[in-house]
């Protein structure tokens, strides 16, 4: 699997802030990936375009549709939760991304009412330098795990031509 083959979805509500952090610091940290942004609004799906997201859609239908075929998922921890982020996460949306076979690498936050065993509170940055490590570390595996399965599905090829 070529990197650019991955897809990335970042799914943020509200202002689209936290996305935005998210669509940059994946765009810095593995600048071929693709990036999709999803907001449960307009502003916030635009927020994350002007960040540099390759594509983007806006609403329940959008959430469910990519999630189902992210390979990876960014966002606050409040999209696993009906009704977080004020209220603009569906319940159906909470399903999709919480079902989704996607790495969800989720950040921390104060407004939904989640608190995190982890030790003690970290700045924003932190969770985003946090993030990009673990986005990288999954971006990784996943190209390792689609070259295991290119390389044995070559070699049954070649063994039923012999």
């Amino acid at each position: 699997m070529r990197k650019e083959d991955i897809l990335i979805a970042v799914i943020d509500g509200q202002g689209g802030g936290m996305g935005r952090a998210l669509v940059e610091m994946a765009k810095r940290t593995v600048p071929d990936l693709h990036v999709r942004a999803l907001g449960t609004n307009a502003l916030a799906t635009g927020a994350m375009l002007k960040a540099g997201a390759d594509d983007g859609a806006t609403g329940e239908g959008a959430v469910v549709y990519s999630a189902a075929r992210a390979h990876i998922l960014l966002g606050p921890v409040g999209i696993l939760t009906p009704n977080g982020l004020l209220g603009e996460v569906t319940p159906a949306m909470a399903a999709a991304v919480g079902g989704s076979d996607a790495v969800k690498i989720l950040l921390p936050s104060q407004r939904c009412s989640i608190r995190l065993a982890v030790s003690g509170p970290q700045t924003l940055q932190a969770a985003l330098e946090e993030a990009g490590r673990l986005l990288r570390e999954e971006t990784e595996r996943l190209m390792a795990l689609r070259g295991e399965y290119f390389e044995k599905f070559s070699n049954i090829i070649l063994d039923n031509r012999i």
